[in-house]
């Protein structure tokens, strides 16, 4: 013969099945937990991570700039005693060809000079923006 189930068999399955049911709950409640705690972690470390290459990044556009800034002070220094010694010269000169003379020699030196400048300038400005996107890059 089969046994009856009883009231209080009943209430006793359905007490394990809730107590069972609460284990598999706060288990999984703890897993949750903790796969959001690495999550908030692992954000934090990136957005760490970001911060350091971004000031790492503007610290070197402040070197460059300072640089570039200083290499053009340079050539305006330059350009300045190129200038005066031209201005010297024909200052000097006794006659009006000798004049026409030193300003052509000036202007032929000075164009070059500022084609190698606007060049070495141009060349400083790619570099920095090479390493700036070399920096950015993912390393393998």
């Amino acid at each position: 013969m089969a046994k009856k189930t009883t009231k209080v068999d009943m209430k006793d399955k359905a007490e394990k099945v809730a107590k069972s049911a609460s284990k598999t709950a706060s288990k999984a409640r703890k897993r949750v937990e903790a796969a959001v705690h690495d999550a908030v972690e692992d954000a934090g470390n990136a957005v760490e991570k970001a911060g350091k290459k971004i000031r790492e990044t503007a610290e070197h556009a402040m070197n460059n700039a300072a640089a570039l800034n200083a290499r053009v002070i340079d050539h305006a220094e330059e350009n300045a005693k190129e200038a005066f010694a031209a201005l010297r010269k024909i200052a000097t000169s006794k006659d009006v060809k000798d004049i026409v003379q030193v300003q052509t020699a000036f202007v032929k030196e000075q164009s070059a000079r500022s084609v190698a400048q606007v060049k070495e300038v141009g060349d400083m400005i790619a570099a920095f923006g090479r390493t700036a996107i070399d920096g950015l890059r993912p390393k393998k």
